[in-house]
């Protein structure tokens, strides 16, 4: 680790040489700008009696001339050229522009010698290809700055800016011959960085992303650099010990040039092996990049400049370019692995750059191509039109050249960047399937499927924001997922999805954790989250605020890297974030899609809640219009007047009720408010006659407006006949009362006047003739006397109040007989009864035919309630108290709501009025009454329920002795009772 120190002493240090060579560099271009050397185009060199032409290219001066290959330079304008410096200084001393007379001597093909004199027309030297070196060096050095100012602490960012700032020397620094002391500065400059500069590269390359051992690095970099001096000394004693021949600094420059190739191939060789070995994404990311750019390079400037250097052979200039110009992609790929920049830009760079620069190239080589056609054609077939022929010609290819542009560009876009032309057919097809799909969870799943087809990536989730709450944040929940682990999706309700915050105004378009495993800034549960998710990008989904203004996070996308391991470029996420708004409308289409679906199925079950009371209910029902036509009509009306509905509604009032409910009706319809009609006399179409309380109310809209009228037919037909019942049953209690009282005072009477019958007729058998006489007549007394007794009996037994029996009862023995009563019906319905008595119980005080009719009313609940669920058990537990016996009914049913348990005692209330297959209707009495007998029985009850586990219901009755056990029953001979006993009845 360096110290402050060390640091500011390297920076400034930097800044010294980058604004030296900076300032060196100017005044270079400066002086070159005021220095035009001459040349004659052709490559010399020294050999016995003169200089040899090595190479003359096409379209030079010497070419021009006359000049061959392999010709033999003696004289420029009659001074000998023995040397390189000999020729130069004659074309220096004539200038530009000058004729100069050449002495050639050329071999024939008869190996003779002959001598040939020829004139030469000096031009000024072509520069081109250094100012391309020189933008070269200008994009090195921003790079390098740029790198530098941003990541300064980034590794091998120092490293890579003296890269940089060596080459911007190597390239900047020109050589022009006038040899002054900047000039000589220049070429010192020069030779250090031409020997430095492929050694700088090579040593990145090794140490990029591994770091050597110490023994290992003290032995092979000071060999890497080892080279460049040697070379460099070279140089040195060329210069100042050894004769500078022309042939001597060219031998140097093959030199130094393969030196420079070697080490870019062995860096390129370098960062390929790096790559198929580095098991890092980002660094096999980085590794893999930098080593393309390096082959890109490398290839075209070793093929095209390097080698036909080195083998004397001549290259077209524009390929020279070309190959001088692959030199950029070095600094671009290079600064972005220091910059360790996310996205895989890079592959961008390459395929745009290959596919404009051929697309420029071929453009510009048709268009002149057409241009000359034209031009020819204008000037040999239409000789008469003279200059403005050729400049019509020129105009008018230039305007139809426009659509066949377009074409060669849409072409070449095709084969160089098919992906971003398939990415917008992708986009369309997708959006289009989007804005179809109105199913939530269709949605999210297509979204799961199509991202990994389009995008390649291994990895997709889409988390749903929860409905907001006023002052709170969304909070996103997971939703649908391509290719997460079992255990996230298992644990989807516990992932802390905090860092989902896109709804700030300083949030980003999108999240990027390079290492998801390795978020150190998140809270531990929001970095255990994004570990389990191992998701790379998340990106939000926004649309409209239903209210107000502004876009709120519908959805969040979350995707992983490539299959091969990559991240995503640019242009994939300029297309995830297009495609982010799509779905988030999308789904914000289909969550208000779905909230309109569930108010239409509240407003239908509320429609048919209100219909449902309104058929349900025992008083009928209908509504008239203004109009007094019928409107409904529900069935309790169907029932009480003999009228389907069919024949009701739409039909006036007067054909269907009669004339006696017509008046009426009419005599009430200019009275304000509600109107009853008490026990109104109903004449119905069969001939029957209700008696019916009729009320008539107005039927009101939203805006409090009379609409029609509704009428309330309550049939009180039996209620009439039960109070009359009932009248005549309290005549009847009336009856027994006064008889009960009367036989009681006859009874005394009677008695008295059997017992004087019988003495009287004991007394007469003294007399037998008297007997015998009064005997019939006393024997008629007493016979009467007995019927009036049975008869004053028959009163007494019908006066006489009912009551309940109790006994001792053994509740086992009950449960017991009730289970084998039960038997059946909880196997025909697939429910198994399980019972668990425990031996020791007292016995309790109470009916044992009423205690038994509230366990079956428990116990066929339970079976109710079981059948609802569609299978489970009941349970039947007893157990002894310190008050008494306990009995407890469980069962694993559907269970019951804290707002059904506080009504269950109530009579008439029941949750079974609609019973399913194999269930009872309920009456809503069978736990009033259990109730009661419980009571009776000064016992109590008590029930505890969760919705969708059960149901428990315990009972405790007072014992008859709670001192002492009851008596035992031997299970087996000479074995003690059991303590608890296990019954299940297997259906």
């Amino acid at each position: 680790m360096k110290s402050g120190a060390q640091t500011r002493l390297l920076a400034i240090v930097l800044a010294i040489f980058t604004l030296a060579a900076l300032g060196l560099a100017i005044a270079n271009l400066v002086q070159e700008s005021d220095y035009t050397p001459a040349t004659d185009g052709a490559g010399w060199t020294e050999t016995p009696g003169g200089l040899r032409a090595y190479l003359v290219p096409p379209d030079t001066p010497a070419y021009r001339a006359g000049v061959h290959t392999g010709d033999t330079l003696t004289s420029v304008n009659d001074v000998p050229t023995l040397r390189l410096a000999s020729l130069q200084r004659q074309i220096d001393a004539n200038g530009v522009w000058s004729k100069v007379r050449y002495s050639l001597l050329r071999k024939t093909s008869g190996s003779t010698t002959v001598a040939i004199p020829v004139v030469v027309y000096l031009e000024p030297t072509d520069r081109t290809d250094w100012q391309v070196e020189r933008l070269i060096a200008l994009v090195y050095l921003a790079i390098g700055l740029f790198v530098l100012l941003r990541r300064w602490t980034a590794p091998k960012s120092t490293h890579f800016f003296v890269f940089c700032l060596v080459s911007f020397i190597f390239y900047a620094f020109k050589f022009t011959g006038i040899l002054d002391g900047l000039d000589i500065t220049i070429l010192t400059g020069n030779i250090i960085a031409t020997e430095l500069q492929p050694a700088l590269f090579l040593h990145f390359a090794i140490s990029f992303t591994q770091e050597a051992s110490r023994r290992r690095r003290r032995l092979l970099y000071p060999l890497i650099y080892l080279p460049g001096l040697v070379l460099g000394v070279l140089r040195y004693l060329s210069y100042t010990y050894w004769e500078s021949t022309g042939a001597l600094q060219q031998r140097l420059d093959k030199f130094d040039y393969a030196y420079l190739a070697s080490f870019y191939i062995l860096a390129a060789i370098v960062f390929w092996v790096r790559y198929r070995a580095e098991v890092q994404p980002l660094q096999r990311q980085q590794l893999k990049w930098l080593s393309r750019g390096t082959v890109l390079t490398v290839v075209p400037f070793t093929a095209l400049y390097v080698i036909p250097f080195l083998f004397n052979a001549y290259m077209p200039s524009a390929l020279t370019r070309v190959a001088l110009l692959s030199l950029i992609l070095l600094p671009l790929t290079f600064s972005w692995a220091i910059v360790r920049y996310r996205l895989m830009d890079v592959d961008l760079i390459f395929k745009r750059g290959a596919s404009y620069t051929l697309a420029t190239a071929a453009l510009v080589g048709i268009y002149f191509g057409i241009v000359a056609i034209s031009a020819e054609m204008v000037h040999t077939r239409f000789q008469h039109l003279g200059e403005w022929g050729l400049v019509a010609a020129v105009i008018v290819t230039g305007l139809v050249f426009d659509p066949l542009k377009r074409v060669i560009q849409g072409q070449l876009d095709r084969v160089f960047d098919q992906k971003s032309i398939d990415y917008r057919e992708t986009l369309v097809e997708f959006g289009s399937e989007l804005n179809a799909q109105t199913d939530l969870r269709a949605l999210v799943n297509s979204i799961v499927q199509r991202l990994p087809e389009t995008l390649l990536v291994t990895r997709v989730a889409v988390f749903l924001a929860q409905e907001e709450t006023a002052g709170r944040k969304s909070k996103f929940s997971l939703a649908a997922a391509h290719g997460l682990s079992q255990q996230v999706l298992s644990n989807a309700d516990s992932l802390e999805l905090g860092f989902l915050d896109f709804d700030n105004r300083d949030s980003s378009s999108h999240l990027f954790f390079e290492t998801p495993n390795a978020m150190l800034r998140l809270p531990d549960e929001e970095r255990q989250t994004a570990a389990a998710l191992d998701l790379n990008y998340y990106v939000p989904c926004r649309a409209a605020r239903h209210e107000g203004t502004g876009r709120s996070t519908i959805a969040v996308l979350g995707l992983g890297r490539t299959g091969e391991g990559d991240f995503l470029s640019s242009e994939d996420m300029e297309l995830l974030e297009s495609l982010a708004g799509y779905i988030g409308i999308a789904i914000q289409n289909a969550q208000l899609y779905r909230r309109l679906e569930q108010k239409i199925q509240d407003f239908e079950r509320l429609r048919d809640f209100n219909e449902n009371i309104v058929e349900s209910i025992n008083i009928g029902v209908f509504a008239v219009d203004l109009e007094d036509r019928v409107e409904s009509w529900n069935a309790q009306m169907e029932v009480m007047y003999a009228t389907p509905r069919a024949d009701a509604l739409q039909h006036p009032l007067r054909d269907v009720f009669p004339m006696e409910f017509l008046l009426e009706f009419d005599r009430l319809r200019g009275e304000q408010g509600v109107s009853t009609l008490y026990k109104f006399r109903l004449p119905t179409p069969t001939g029957e006659s209700r008696i019916a309380n009729i009320t008539i109310a107005p039927l009101l809209n939203r805006d409090f407006q009379a609409v029609g009228r509704i009428v309330i037919v309550d049939d009180i037909t039996d209620r009439i006949n039960m109070e009359t019942q009932l009248t005549q049953t309290e005549k009847l209690s009336s009856i027994g009362l006064l008889a009960a009282g009367v036989a009681h005072e006859v009874n005394t009477p009677l008695a008295v006047i059997s017992s004087y019958a019988q003495m009287l007729g004991k007394q007469l058998r003294s007399d037998e003739a008297t007997h015998a006489r009064l005997q019939p007549v006393l024997e008629k007394i007493t016979q009467q006397t007995f019927r009036a007794s049975e008869i004053v009996n028959g009163l007494l037994n019908f006066s006489r109040m009912g009551s309940v029996d109790f006994g001792r009862v053994d509740v086992n023995l009950m449960v017991r007989d009730t289970v084998l009563l039960l038997e059946h019906q909880m196997r025909s319905a697939g429910v198994a009864v399980a019972t668990e008595l425990h031996e020791d119980l007292p016995l309790v005080s109470g009916n044992r035919g009423k205690l038994q009719q509230v366990l079956v009313n428990l116990v066929l609940n339970a079976k109710d309630a079981l059948q609802e669920k569609g299978s489970g058990s009941v349970r039947i537990l007893t157990a002894r108290t310190s008050k008494g016996v306990e009995i407890r009914v469980e069962d694993n049913g559907v269970g019951m709501s804290p707002d059904v348990m506080r009504k269950i005692y109530d009579p008439f209330f029941t949750t079974k009025s609609n019973p399913k297959e194999g269930q009872r209707k309920g009456t809503g009495l069978g736990l009033a009454v259990t109730y009661g007998i419980v009571q009776e029985h000064a016992g109590t009850i008590e029930v505890s329920s969760t919705p969708g586990e059960g149901t428990v219901f315990r009972l405790e009755l007072p014992a008859v002795d709670t001192t002492g056990p009851r008596p035992q029953h031997k299970t087996q001979a000479g074995s003690e009772p059991a303590s608890a006993e296990g019954k299940v009845v297997h259906v």
